[in-house]
This record gives C-alpha cells, sequence and structure tokens, in this order.
C-alpha cells in the first residue's frame, strides 16, 4: 500500500508518517521504481503500535525503545518495557502535582478579583501578576 492507504488505515496523516520514517520509527518495506514508498500489513501494524504509544503520552524516544523490544522479543525481557511505563507514570504524576498547582494558583487569582466593569488599574490579578514574586506562588 501506498504512504495515503497507510494514512487511512492506520488514522496517521501522510505527513506524520514521513516524520516517523525520517525520525527511524517506521520504515516503508519497499519503494517501486518510481521511489513511492511501499508499505506491508506489518507497516501499518506498527504505524498503529506507535499511534496508541504516542496517544498514552510516550515519547519518540520512549516510542523507539518499545520498537526495539517489540522487534526481538526473545531478546528482552518484560521488565524493560515495564520500567518505561513506570517512568512514565511518575512524569504524569509529577506533571499532574504541576497542574494542581497551578490550578490552585488561579483560582486564587480568580476569587480574589471582583471581575467587575471597574477600571482595571485596581485589578488584583495584573496587580498580582506585576508583582516580582507573585502572590499566587
Amino acid at each position: 500500500m501506498k504512504i495515503g492507504e497507510l494514512a487511512m488505515k492506520s488514522g496517521l496523516s501522510s505527513h506524520t508518517l514521513r516524520f516517523y520514517e525520517k525520525s527511524g520509527l517506521l520504515r516503508a518495506s519497499t519503494r517501486t521504481n518510481s521511489n513511492y514508498r511501499v508499505y506491508s500489513s506489518g507497516d501499518l501494524d506498527t504505524a498503529i503500535f506507535i499511534k496508541r504509544a504516542r496517544a498514552i503520552g510516550f515519547g519518540l524516544d520512549e516510542v523507539a525503545l518499545f520498537l526495539s523490544i517489540r522487534s526481538d522479543l526473545p531478546a528482552h525481557i518484560c521488565a524493560e518495557a515495564k520500567s518505561l511505563a513506570d517512568r512514565k507514570i511518575i512524569e504524569v504524576e509529577q506533571k499532574i502535582a504541576e497542574l494542581a498547582q497551578s490550578l490552585a494558583a488561579l483560582h486564587k487569582l480568580s476569587n480574589a478579583c471582583c471581575g467587575g466593569n471597574e477600571s482595571a488599574e485596581f485589578c488584583s490579578i495584573i496587580e498580582a501578576l506585576d508583582q516580582p514574586q507573585t502572590r499566587t506562588e
């Protein structure tokens, strides 16, 4: 199948597929005499694998590691994949904590503001953000 068909079947854009190819994550099985990429059903499986891994937050380097494991399962152990997942869990938990702090700061700013039609000269949000060390921290 050509890249357009692969794009349609995988749900990824042709641009994204070309990016994954340049990144070394995906390789066309062959090329035609006209230099068109030709993909196999295995390539489709790989594209869908990449899409799933990216959808749950794995970065390109992590996807490459998963693909390395996937390409030679007997040479790897399950702990390698689990380690990648566990590191991602820690990373996501840290982001959630950071977002919770941001949300709390935003609520604090919003609650301190009257939100009325008065001049913004006395807006508590602008004033707080103007401080060298904001009161939202």
